[in-house]
């Protein structure tokens, strides 16, 4: 189940992808198969061996081009274990409202990314992420739980103040969020008859993907879509200082 647009994305064969709290690697696979050089980091040891074990397996089933390479390391977000601008994507997928400083995370995406290059952020959006705030605290108070709500605005300035170009903007997972409105009314650790049927739909439609399903979260996906999804980049060189002379901003420019 992705939640990043890749052709949003502009991944291409043999870019540099950096999958920030990759979880059970689902964007590093994907980027694994479509030729990319993919790098994923967690912080959790049990992530990262799955993550390594199952890119392992894609690997052996020769399901990834010739060229492809992974890598699955354990890092802190807030200080990445990669040199300035070495690579060409980044993705950060639900990852951000877990960290209490984000500021310096979203300043090591805007440091290790290439001068031109793109990253993707994805947040729980902020109107279904409230209703299950409101629903249930063990949702989210919890050791590792979210500790932030984004409004798309925020997001945006962070990105900004980072040093990046907020872009595009689009939402996904409309068929998730009434499961979690449920699962919060009910108990999250509850297995009620109406949670379990519920995601007995969502795993069909991630298995079999039917034209129903389809047709329904493309409807969904604007008004309840689960997540925010926007794509910023770095620029290709350097912004003008502000209040620089002439002189300073040409001593900076390359």
């Amino acid at each position: 189940m992705l939640t990043v647009d890749y052709d949003r994305l502009d991944l291409g064969p043999g870019m540099t992808v950096l999958d920030l709290g990759c979880g059970e690697g689902r964007h590093a696979f994907e980027a694994f198969r479509r030729g990319a050089s993919v790098v994923a980091v967690d912080w959790g040891r049990q992530e990262v061996e799955t993550t390594k074990r199952r890119l392992g397996a894609i690997a052996a089933a020769g399901e990834a081009p010739e060229g492809a390479r992974f890598e699955v390391v354990r890092g802190d977000l807030t200080a990445l274990p990669f040199p300035d601008a070495s690579v060409d994507r980044v993705i950060a997928s639900e990852v951000l409202e877990h960290i209490p400083d984000d500021a310096t995370a979203f300043a090591e995406i805007a440091r290790v990314l290439r001068p031109g290059g793109r990253v993707a952020v994805t947040v729980p959006r902020y109107g279904p992420e409230r209703i299950c705030w409101a629903l249930s605290g063990e949702y989210h108070a919890n050791e590792g739980g979210h500790i932030r709500i984004y409004r798309g605005d925020v997001l945006r300035t962070r990105l900004a103040t980072a040093g990046l170009i907020p872009g595009g903007s689009h939402h996904a997972h409309g068929l998730h969020a009434p499961f979690w409105w449920l699962k919060c009314a009910v108990g999250v650790e509850r297995d009620t008859a109406a949670v379990r049927a519920y995601h007995r739909l969502l795993v069909w439609d991630l298995m079999k993907r039917p034209a129903l399903t389809r047709a329904a979260e493309r409807l969904l996906d604007p008004v309840i879509g689960k997540s925010l999804v926007v794509y910023a980049d770095k620029p290709a060189v350097p912004r003008p200082m502000a209040g620089a002379t002439w002189q300073e901003r040409d001593a900076a420019a390359p």
